[in-house]
């Protein structure tokens, strides 16, 4: 039975990357990982078409989204606080008075 192989596209990144730095050629990569040159032809070429993808803005955000990922930020924040503040209140209890009279 064949078996093709997956490979991550973190991977395919780091390979590629070390060819186009300079570090290794693109055989010693396909003899040191078993890969077809032209399948890693193919990889390069997919990452320097996409290349410019990585310089350009992100997609304007929905101002609703936007504003539920700050309304979420807030709720966790102010949670955490509340916890901080019943165990505070607890210790403040829970602490016998040395002056009391």
């Amino acid at each position: 039975m064949n078996h093709r192989r997956q490979f991550s596209p973190e991977f395919k990144a780091r390979v590629v990357l070390e060819v186009v730095s300079g570090a290794k050629s693109a055989a010693e990569i396909c003899r040191e990982h078993q890969l077809k040159p032209d399948l890693f032809s193919k990889w390069k070429a997919q990452f320097v078409r996409d290349a410019a993808h990585v310089f350009q803005s992100p997609e304007p955000v929905d101002p609703a989204q936007a504003r539920m990922a700050d309304l979420e930020q807030l709720v966790g924040r102010l949670t955490l606080e509340l916890e901080v503040a019943k165990k505070a209140s607890a210790l403040l209890r829970s602490t016998p008075r040395r002056n009391a009279a």
